[in-house]
């Protein structure tokens, strides 16, 4: 009884630990939002925190005077961005986590089943071709684009999936051949193309959350909630597909249905971030990992710890890339692949195992 009891303190101790942890990385999250907002301007930490706050509280202040200014400038020109960052962060990591759970694979991320090149092939139709979905020819038109042609891979890689086996290994070959197919056609496009609108649609690639406005945040953020509620609830299936086709099925998980299901949930998410954002790397890859070198592999602690994580690794990239533009446009894309190559080898090297990295 004694060690029974020993247990149960020892289990409750480490879930006290694991949410102190996570209440820790929200507030280094809180930090870099408002250090976000003072950065590259006069304000002082504490000046960007209070305006933040009397905007919340809903303060107002005498037009033009220099704190309508102040809020002006943080909440129409800085705090879009950082919203966008935080859904993206949240929602790519989220991907990522669900990913590797359905291909079974750590080398996986969410645009694995080839969303990432669909979603270039649309933007990049739109941008060189002049052909949308959409009414309009210009921004929209892109997103619209990007968004319904980065759900034809996913769309394909569920039928060829179901017709050929719904197995891990099938998913990521599909996804592979799919992106191949995609990428050659928009060398070609581009090649082809003139080379002012190619610069276009080679900076729509790289990804970046500059220039978004509060308009164009709602759908974002409404699919990235729904898929976060939904991978919370599902984190148990998650853990048993974690474990083979074989031992989940056993345990009574019905593997191809659930494994479809969340390939779709998977494609709406991903599709309405990267078709605003562009394609935004190495979020999905490291985010999940790092959480389980934290918080252990239990998927309902991964998923809320990825969140974080995810928000602010995204948050810190996009107050670097703001800084750095001040002298070259660099976009948030570019500085993720700086921040997330050198991270991904530090928790390969860190780990004392292979078994342990993955």
């Amino acid at each position: 009884m004694d060690s029974t009891d020993e247990m149960i303190g020892e289990y409750r101790a480490s879930i006290g630990r694991k949410v102190l942890l996570m209440a820790a990385f929200l507030i280094v999250l809180f930090v870099l939002i408002v250090l976000s907002c003072a950065w590259g301007t006069d304000n002082s930490f504490g000046t960007a925190y209070q305006v933040i706050i009397d905007h919340i509280t809903g303060k107002h202040y005498e037009i033009r005077s220099w704190e309508w200014w102040q809020d002006h400038y943080i909440w129409q020109n800085v705090m879009p961005s950082v919203a966008v960052s935080i859904i993206a962060g949240v929602g790519l990591a989220i991907g990522g986590v669900v990913m590797q759970a359905v291909t079974g694979n750590p080398l996986a991320d969410p645009y694995t089943t080839g969303i990432s090149s669909g979603a270039c092939l649309g933007a990049v139709i739109a941008i060189l071709i002049g052909f949308t979905f959409a009414s309009t020819v210009g921004e929209y038109g892109i997103i619209s684009n990007a968004f319904i042609c980065s759900l034809v891979p996913a769309l394909v890689v569920v039928l060829i999936s179901k017709r050929a086996g719904s197995s891990p290994t099938t998913i990521i070959l599909v996804g592979i051949a799919i992106s191949y197919f995609f990428n050659g056609m928009i060398t070609f496009l581009m090649v082809m193309a003139d080379p002012n609108k190619m610069y276009a649609a080679y900076q729509w690639q790289i990804g970046s959350v500059t220039g978004i406005t509060w308009g164009e945040i709602p759908m974002m953020l409404a699919a990235v909630a729904v898929a976060s509620v939904i991978s919370y609830f599902v984190s148990s299936k998650l853990d048993l597909l974690m474990l083979g086709d074989e031992s989940a099925k056993s345990l009574g998980l019905n593997v191809e249905q659930f494994r479809t299901l969340c390939l779709v949930m998977l494609s709406v998410l991903v599709a309405s971030i990267i078709s605003y954002t562009g394609i935004i790397g190495f979020v999905g890859l490291i985010i999940p990992h790092t959480a389980r070198f934290l918080v252990g592999g239990t998927s309902r602690f991964v998923i809320p710890m990825s969140i974080v994580l995810g928000a602010a690794v995204l948050v810190f990239a996009n107050m670097v890339s703001r800084t750095i533009t001040f002298y070259t446009d660099v976009p948030i894309g570019i500085v993720m692949s700086f921040i997330g190559a050198p991270l991904f080898l530090y928790l390969i090297m860190r780990k004392k195992s292979q078994r342990q990295i993955f």
